[in-house]
């Protein structure tokens, strides 16, 4: 089996949104190219590592480059019952240590990262 064909699901995830190639060469799988956010760097990240042994097998070089056409847009949530920024930022951001982001970003509605209400309306920062 190739390791195009063991990792077909990630290279099918990437599809549509990994601007590059997954190239095999020497028993390594190449990934180089570019990405639109974060968020989908981590998706195509987590298809790579369903294979247990995806160690000796990849070498990545993935860029995350922001669509052009100006600023990016910041993101937005509404917190929900039971939400905290720590869950919040852990869902956006990839790490609920990164809740003083969005408490920085949201001081001129917050006064206390512990007290956040259903309903508001919080930017998330970093998020295209």
């Amino acid at each position: 089996m190739s390791l195009r064909d063991k990792y077909a699901y990630a290279i099918q995830t990437a599809k549509g949104k990994f601007q590059g190639s997954a190239e095999e060469r020497d028993g390594k799988l190449y990934w180089k190219g570019t990405i639109a956010s974060e968020e989908q760097k981590n998706e195509i990240w987590n298809a790579i590592k369903t294979i247990p042994d995806w160690r000796n097998d990849i070498v990545a070089d993935i860029q995350v480059v922001p669509p052009a056409g100006g600023a990016a847009s910041a993101k937005t949530y509404t917190v929900k019952s039971g939400d905290t920024l720590s869950k919040i930022a852990k869902e956006h951001l990839g790490s609920a240590n990164e809740y003083m982001k969005i408490f920085e970003a949201n001081k001129d509605q917050l006064s206390d990262p512990d007290k956040i209400k259903p309903g508001q309306v919080l930017k998330i920062p970093g998020v295209v």
